[in-house]
């Protein structure tokens, strides 16, 4: 694997919009792409994840968190060091953990990040927690845990703490400008 691109952000911030444009200017390059949006549905940890995702409560929260994380643990053992995959592309990632309870988030983010792989492409989409709640609303899906204002708001801000190393783009624009942003800097590292 050649290069590593993760695309984070708030529910809503357009990630999964960003990663299918970037993957497909790598793929017309010739190169060859794995995308990997977590949770994901081909494995045990991102269906569980994702069924604690739509019910509420603390322990479905942490369920939910720490499925994530064994998810995305799998997708790094299986794509990152494997040689016939040029791009591997992450939509969510890392930044879970700050879904995790404060103090204890951050030393997880910290011992996350030495441990698993990063770069210097990993994204994070700034959207206002009010652009947020609004695309969510336009999609015909159920509602998970974390998409209501109170909870975006709050999230948004504890993002700070874990972004200081990111790539942060503001994520309320067109995701066409939103996108030469995050392939500008992915082409001026290849």
């Amino acid at each position: 694997m050649n290069k590593f691109i993760v695309i984070d952000g708030l529910d809503g911030s357009g990630k999964d919009t960003q990663v299918h444009l970037i993957a497909e200017m790598y793929e017309k390059q010739g190169r060859s792409v794995v995308v990997r949006s977590h949770p994901c549905n081909d494995n045990k940890f991102g269906r569980k994840s994702k069924q604690a995702l739509l019910k509420k409560g603390k322990l479905n929260h942490i369920i939910a968190t720490v499925n994530f994380g064994l998810d995305a643990i799998r997708s790094v053992h299986m794509y990152y060091y494997n040689r016939d995959v040029d791009v591997l592309i992450f939509s969510r990632y890392i930044l879970a953990v700050m879904y995790l309870p404060n103090v204890v988030n951050t030393i997880v983010y910290k011992i996350v990040a030495f441990v698993l792989p990063t770069s210097d492409c990993m994204f994070f989409l700034d959207i206002t927690p009010e652009e947020s709640l609004k695309r969510i609303g336009s999609r015909d899906e159920d509602e998970e845990m974390f998409e209501n204002i109170d909870s975006l708001r709050k999230n948004r801000l504890r993002s700070q703490k874990f972004t200081y190393n990111w790539n942060v783009v503001p994520a309320d624009g067109a995701p066409e400008e939103i996108s030469k942003q995050i392939i500008a800097k992915c082409l001026e590292t290849d």
